[in-house]
């Protein structure tokens, strides 16, 4: 078996937990006011973490600006390839609320909403990311089914 790849990209773990706490924030000012716009800028901020890179969010920009330089520089970097995979997760689900609103379902818009923000929270809270531990348990997933198919070979 060979060696896992090599990151690309790190990022500091403090500001994706930064990030979580921003949408924390947006999500639930989007659960108590119904607002699919207020929930289309945070599917926005998704997409560019997913798209962009986590680094080029607006929120990981605020954190390096604003929060980072005050706490001095990371004990440690991690891979930037899980939390970009949440950010995707997390659009899609902004995408479905955002469209439920749209469509005047707004229970559906309310419950994307609500599913988001519990994973944003656990990330803010606990330093749990929900999309990151999806990510990994996929590459491990998709490792042992490529592995087995090279040994069956």
């Amino acid at each position: 078996m060979s060696a896992p790849p090599v990151p690309t990209e790190l990022v500091d773990p403090r500001g994706v937990r930064f990030g979580a706490g921003v949408t924390s924030v947006v999500l639930t000012a989007v659960l108590v006011t119904g607002s699919g716009w207020l929930l289309g800028a945070q599917a926005a901020v998704f997409a560019v973490g997913a798209i962009a890179g986590v680094r080029r969010s607006p929120y990981s920009v605020l954190y390096a600006a604003a929060v980072q330089p005050r706490l001095g520089p990371p004990t440690h970097r991690e891979d930037a390839r899980p939390p970009r995979f949440a950010q995707a997760v997390g659009l899609g689900f902004a995408l479905v609320g955002v469209i439920g609103f749209a469509l005047d379902a707004p229970v559906v818009g309310l419950v994307a909403t609500g599913l988001a923000l519990v994973a944003a929270l656990l990330n803010a809270a606990i330093g749990f990311c929900l999309g990151c531990e999806m990510y990994l348990l996929i590459r491990r997933i998709t490792a042992k089914s490529t592995h087995k198919t090279e040994v069956s070979v």
